[in-house]
């Protein structure tokens, strides 16, 4: 019995039907931003890299995040095909991946319905300690 198509992680070889696609990569985003554990940060990191690419240093001094965290997120980014990077190991550039690029007003859309309430929530709850 064949694979699934989805099983390997990586879906840059994979011919995928536009309206699959869509929906794929749409319910990719909404568990990376909304469904998981530091969604609101990757978000951020997501948005930062479609302005300008970056290393992990400067995403860490430019988002305010510790350098680890920043891994920890662009490995997660990196392993779900929304981010690529050039370059060794330390001093890594990291772009937002073709797959992203060519469907990112999904991730702004995701962006405005929940991006603006998590980060006032978080600003809130930041307050009131």
């Amino acid at each position: 019995m064949a694979a699934p198509p989805f099983s390997s992680g990586n879906i840059r070889n994979i011919t995928i039907p536009c309206m699959f696609r869509m929906r794929s990569i749409k319910q990719l985003l909404w568990w990376i931003i909304a469904g998981s554990e530091g969604g609101l940060n990757r978000a951020r990191i997501i948005k930062h890299l479609r302005d300008r690419p970056a290393n992990a240093n400067q995403l860490a001094e430019v988002l305010g995040l510790d350098y680890k965290t920043i891994r920890h997120h662009m490995d997660v980014l990196e392993k779900n095909n929304l981010v690529s990077t050039m370059g060794p190991k330390y001093g890594r550039m990291y772009f937002i991946a073709p797959l992203l690029e060519n469907d990112y007003a999904i991730f702004e859309e995701i962006w405005e319905k929940i991006g603006k309430n998590k980060v006032n929530t978080k600003e809130n709850r930041d307050v009131k300690k």
